[in-house]
C-alpha cells in the first residue's frame, strides 16, 4: 500500500512520518480532564517524560492552561511560569527530544522555543492571537492547526454543522492557505475532536477523516479518553482507556500520522498491531 511521505523539520531535526508516531501529553496545569495536577513539581514532569520517551512517544506536548470545555483562559506570565522550567528540565536531560508546545499564544510560542521546543501546537488557529501565525513563520517551526468551533468556555453548549468533515475541510483549506502565504513550511492538521463538537459531530469526522488527505499535510489525531469515549460508554475519563485503543486503531485506517495521547505503550502497540496488518 502506498503511505504518503511526510517529514517535519524540527529546528534542524528531520522529524520521519512515513510511519505513525506517538504524541505523549504532558500537561501542567491543576484542572485538566483527565490528568490535571499530577506534573506540577520538576520531579513529577521529569519522571512522566522519561516514562513517554522509554515506552515509545517521539514527541512530548507540554501545555500550560488547560482546553477542558468550560476551561478559562490563564495569565500568559502563568502559562510561561508553568511550561518554561518542563521545557528546559526536558531538554536538559533528553536533549534530542522533540518538544511541542500547546498553546494559543504568539508570547508563549517565542519564548517556548527560545528555551528548546520546536513545534507549535495551536488549538485555536490563530483566532485568539492576531500575530501568532506570523510568529510561527519567524520561528521557522512545524505548525498543528487544530479546529474548533466556539472556544473551551462556551464550545460544547450547542455545536452545528451541516456535513461537519467538509466544514472542517473549508476551515483547514482557508487556514493553511494564509499560513503558506506567510511562509510557514510544516503544517499539521487536527480535525479537533471535542472541540465544538457534539458525540455525534465526532464520530461522524472520525469517520470521514480520510478525506483531509486531500490537503497532502500529515494528520494529528487527539482521541485520548475524551468524553466522545467515555460518555458513549457511560464511564469516566480513567477507564477509557480500551475505548481509546479502539478508537485509535480506526484513526490508523483512516489516515492519522501522530497520535496524541496519554498512554504511550498502549497507543505503541495499536500502532505496531495496524502496521502489521498493512503489510498483510
Amino acid at each position: 500500500m502506498l503511505h504518503q511521505q511526510y517529514t517535519l523539520n524540527c529546528k534542524g531535526k528531520l522529524l520521519d512520518l512515513s510511519q505513525p508516531i506517538i504524541m505523549g501529553i504532558l500537561n501542567i496545569t491543576p484542572d485538566s480532564f483527565f490528568d490535571g495536577g499530577k506534573y506540577m513539581s520538576n520531579t513529577s514532569i521529569l519522571g512522566k517524560a522519561t516514562k513517554m520517551l522509554e515506552e515509545g512517544a517521539q514527541i512530548i506536548d507540554i501545555g500550560g492552561m488547560s482546553s477542558r470545555p468550560g476551561a478559562d483562559f490563564i495569565s500568559v506570565q502563568e502559562e510561561l511560569d508553568r511550561i518554561l522550567p518542563a521545557v528546559e528540565i526536558i531538554n536538559k536531560h533528553y536533549p534530542e527530544t522533540i518538544i511541542s508546545i500547546d498553546t494559543i499564544r504568539s508570547a508563549v510560542a517565542k519564548q517556548a522555543v527560545s528555551s528548546g521546543a520546536c513545534i507549535i501546537n495551536d488549538i485555536s488557529a490563530g483566532k485568539f492571537d492576531d500575530e501568532l501565525f506570523q510568529t510561527v513563520a519567524q520561528l521557522k517551526v512545524p505548525y498543528i492547526l487544530m479546529h474548533m468551533q466556539g472556544q473551551p468556555k462556551n464550545m460544547q453548549t450547542n455545536p452545528d454543522y451541516k456535513d461537519i468533515a467538509l466544514e472542517v475541510l473549508d476551515f483547514m483549506i482557508e487556514k493553511v492557505g494564509q499560513l503558506r502565504a506567510l511562509g510557514v513550511k510544516d503544517i499539521c492538521i487536527d480535525p479537533g475532536f471535542g472541540f465544538g463538537k457534539s458525540l455525534q459531530h465526532n464520530y461522524q469526522l472520525l469517520k470521514k477523516m480520510h478525506i483531509f488527505k486531500i490537503l497532502e499535510l500529515p494528520i494529528l489525531c487527539g482521541l485520548s479518553r475524551k468524553s466522545m469515549i467515555y460518555k458513549l460508554l457511560n464511564t469516566t475519563p480513567d477507564k477509557a482507556l480500551n475505548g481509546t485503543s479502539a478508537l485509535h486503531m480506526i484513526a490508523l485506517q483512516e489516515g492519522a500520522k501522530i497520535l496524541r495521547v496519554h498512554d504511550v505503550r498502549e497507543a505503541f502497540e495499536v500502532i505496531q498491531l495496524w502496521q502489521n496488518l498493512e503489510k498483510v
